[in-house]
């Protein structure tokens, strides 16, 4: 959604959409009390009443209301912005580490005396972590002309290091950690692979069942088992339009959070329980590619509720505080007035250890250990299908994978084949206008009223082939074409000299800057390249198969280890997650799994608009 929506500039985030319903539920100023309790107001004298205060919505309010996407997102660019991080930074101490021992109450740690739930003389602060995409670190390499890898360290240097944010700010505050969701993701993909054998021996099971779905009203429910073909659930976008436009693939959405979502439930969920700490002191940021990020992190199902029996479920706390784009990292860091390229490229000196060994060494993993960017044949956009086909390979030796393009590049499909016999097709659909087609085919048929009439049928010219959507077994659908990479928080070759005439000038200012002719799409589609190499780059620098420029239209079967896929040892992450669920005493589902509904609106509804409207002219005196 964001790709298309903020390719060229951010004109569209301006102002609610003219269906949003919270502006009109906006009542004026009641006139001043007269004496008069007989007096009649006026026209002059209900014009000169005090206007009404500009409406308030909260993210809440967007995700509640199906009548407009881009006012959504035009609020939330504003409610998390770089500013509030700034604000927060500003506002909150950071908080001491270490802090309680599990099963502690009060005790003297670190040289202060600590109180159960919070630290005594910084009741106020806040444990500061974030957690950062591949996608938008690809994005700052290609304009600062460095790695990935070195991009990554920039980052954490701004955001943690002595010549990043804490240098500037009143209180000196930080991040503790800097997370790499890439790390997350490994968790996100074994799970992934399993959600869709499970489904598939499920619908072996029990055909009938996998054809009429999930009981009504339980379609998204955290506890179903989503019915064939699977789809993706990473994509924010996708999902709020789906949820609003159109419930009946609900039944279909992956329950697996993303890898943002579950970096936040991992982080809050273990640091309150190793330090004891509320998860409201726990401030998590999420640095993102796309703008849609933003409504993901608002979702109430991603709230300390899901996964905190004790928590008032009034006041839940969200997972993720805030989340904001590659290209709001750089105004964070010249509104701090940092040239972001002069930060160090090289890791900090000191990393504060993570309170959980094990998975200390899972989100930290050293130098020699660490896993190699996925191959090109993943894609960009986290490798959700990629994984799974080659998790179906692995266990069934001597197949190849077969790849054939659609009607664009961005439809996909994909068929794992031995011999003559077809083991799991799939299939990757992005962009809106790819996804129109896809829901498309997803839709129930409509029960004829005539007898004997045909149902369902979809015409097509004569000779075409048909394409059975239902014969996929997992489909990757993403809101941006050409995936992740492409996200609207992306930063666009049409900023990219600017960006870098600013770095310049403040690091020299007396340097003459020429003009620069603006770039079109020619050479924005060669950015997304540039980007696209930058998000590769660890892959072919530490490639060990010597397999990442291999035919993608062909693979054989080169995995030994039942285990390993693609560089991941499904095993070993498996146990890092049950001992994620032990530590925090949270089960494996309410940790990695969410939930989706039906979004439903009353814009547009004549009673409703009559009865709001009827009563907005009634509170100033006049009528129809």
């Amino acid at each position: 959604m964001s790709a298309i929506l903020s390719a060229d500039d951010l004109n569209d985030f301006i102002s609610p959409g003219v269906a949003c319903i919270k502006p009109i539920e906006t009542l004026p100023a009641k006139p001043a009390a007269s004496s008069n309790p007989y007096e009649v107001t006026t026209e002059e004298k209900a014009a000169a009443a005090e206007p009404p205060p500009p409406a308030q919505i909260s993210l809440t309010d967007c995700l509640a209301c199906s009548g407009c996407v881009t006012s959504a997102e035009a609020v939330l660019v504003q409610l998390q912005s770089h500013n509030e991080v700034l604000s927060t930074l500003d506002t909150y101490k950071s908080l001491d580490t270490p802090w309680l021992a599990p099963g502690t109450t009060n005790r003297a740690t670190n040289g202060h005396t600590h109180v159960d739930g919070c630290n005594g003389h910084d009741a106020e602060g806040r444990l500061f972590v974030a957690s950062v995409s591949p996608q938008a670190r690809a994005s700052l390499a290609a304009v600062f002309n460095v790695s990935a890898q070195e991009a990554g360290n920039m980052i954490t240097q701004l955001l943690s290091g002595p010549s990043g944010v804490a240098a500037g700010g009143h209180q000196g505050s930080a991040f503790t950690w800097v997370i790499d969701t890439d790390v997350v993701r490994e968790a996100c993909l074994v799970a992934a692979a399993d959600e869709v054998a499970a489904a598939a021996a499920a619908a072996a099971a029990s055909p009938a069942t996998s054809d009429t779905g999930a009981k009504p009203g339980s379609e998204g429910a955290i506890d179903s088992t989503p019915k064939g073909p699977i789809l993706t659930s990473a994509c924010p976008g996708w999902i709020c339009y789906a949820e609003k436009t159109h419930a009946y693939v609900l039944p279909h959405l992956s329950r697996l959070k993303s890898p943002q979502a579950l970096a936040g439930t991992l982080v809050k969920s273990v640091l309150s329980q190793r330090y004891n700490v509320s998860p409201a002191h726990i401030w998590h940021l999420a640095i993102m590619p796309c703008f849609d990020k933003k409504l993901e992190a608002s979702r109430s199902e991603l709230a300390s509720s899901a996964w905190l029996p004790a928590h008032d479920p009034a006041a839940p706390v969200r997972d993720v505080d805030c989340v904001i784009t590659a290209r709001e990292l750089l105004s964070l860091a010249s509104a701090r007035n940092i040239s972001f390229s002069s930060l160090p490229r090289t890791p900090l000196a000191h990393r504060t250890p993570f309170p959980d060994p094990t998975l200390d060494a899972f989100l930290f993993p050293r130098a020699g250990a660490r896993r190699k960017t996925q191959p090109r044949d993943a894609g960009s956009s986290g490798g959700y299908l990629y994984h799974i086909l080659r998790t179906y390979q692995t266990a069934h030796p001597g197949s190849t994978i077969s790849v054939s393009r659609g009607r664009n590049a961005d439809v996909v499909e994909y068929s794992l084949t031995r011999g003559p016999e077809t083991i799991i097709r799939m299939a990757r659909f992005y962009g809106f206008r790819n996804i129109q087609n896809l829901v498309r085919r997803l839709k129930p048929a409509r029960a004829s009223r005539l007898p004997g009439a045909k149902t369902g049928a979809v015409r097509r010219p004569p000779g075409a082939k048909a394409v059975e959507t239902k014969d996929y077994a997992y489909v990757e659908v993403m809101a941006c074409p050409g995936g992740c990479t492409n996200g609207g928080g992306q930063v666009k070759v049409t900023e990219v000299d600017d960006i870098r005439r600013l770095e310049s000038r403040r690091v020299q200012p007396e340097v003459e800057q020429t003009p620069v002719v603006r770039p079109g799409p020619a050479e924005q589609k060669e950015w997304l390249a540039r980007v696209d190499e930058a998000y590769f780059s660890a892959s072919d620098a530490e490639d060990v198969d010597g397999d990442a420029d291999a035919d993608v239209t062909q693979h054989s079967d080169v995995h030994v280890d039942a285990d390993v896929v693609n560089g991941i040892d499904r095993t070993h992450v498996k146990r890092v997650v049950a001992h994620w669920s032990e530590i925090t005493g949270v089960h494996v589902q309410r940790l990695l799994y969410t939930s989706y509904r039906k979004v439903e609106s009353d814009v547009g509804k004549p009673k409703s608009d009559v009865e709001r409207v009827a009563g907005l002219a009634v509170t100033v005196g006049g009528g129809w």
